[in-house]
C-alpha cells in the first residue's frame, strides 16, 4: 500500500511562492506509476494541477501553466510543486496523489485513476 505525506503548505501574499512536498512509500522498485497534485478549494470540486510520471512525462492544468513546476527527486519517491506568482484563486487543500502505470493525457480531469492519496496541506494566497 502506498502512503504520501504532503509538506510546504502555508500562506503568502498574491505573486508570492511556496514549494509543496510529496513523499511516498510503499513503492516496489521498477514500478511505474504516475504522481500528480491535485487541490480543492471551499466549495468547489477537486481539479487536476499537475502530474508527472516515471518516465518524465509532465503536464499542468492551464491555470497554473509557466506558474507551477513539477519535479521528481533521484530516488522518484518525491515529488516537489513549486508555485510561483501565486493569486488568490490558487487558495485551496493541495493533495498528492499516485496512480499505478504512467500518466495519461486525461489524468488531471479525473480522480477516479488515482488510488492513494495523501492528507492534504493548505495553501492560502491573501491579497
Amino acid at each position: 500500500q502506498v502512503q504520501l505525506v504532503e509538506f510546504g503548505g502555508g500562506s503568502v501574499q498574491v505573486g508570492g511562492s511556496l514549494t509543496l512536498s510529496c513523499e511516498a512509500s510503499g513503492f516496489t522498485p521498477d514500478d511505474w506509476y504516475c504522481m500528480a497534485w491535485f487541490r480543492q478549494a471551499k466549495g468547489k470540486e477537486r481539479e487536476g494541477v499537475a502530474y508527472i510520471d516515471t518516465k518524465g512525462k509532465r503536464d499542468y492544468a492551464d491555470v497554473v501553466k509557466s506558474r507551477f513546476t513539477i519535479s521528481q527527486d533521484g530516488a522518484k519517491n518525491k515529488v516537489v510543486l513549486q508555485m510561483n506568482s501565486l493569486k488568490p484563486d490558487d487558495s485551496a487543500m493541495y493533495y498528492c496523489a499516485v496512480a499505478d502505470g504512467l500518466c495519461y493525457s486525461w489524468y488531471l480531469d479525473t480522480t477516479a485513476e488515482f488510488n492513494s492519496w495523501g492528507q492534504g496541506t493548505q495553501v492560502t494566497v491573501s491579497s
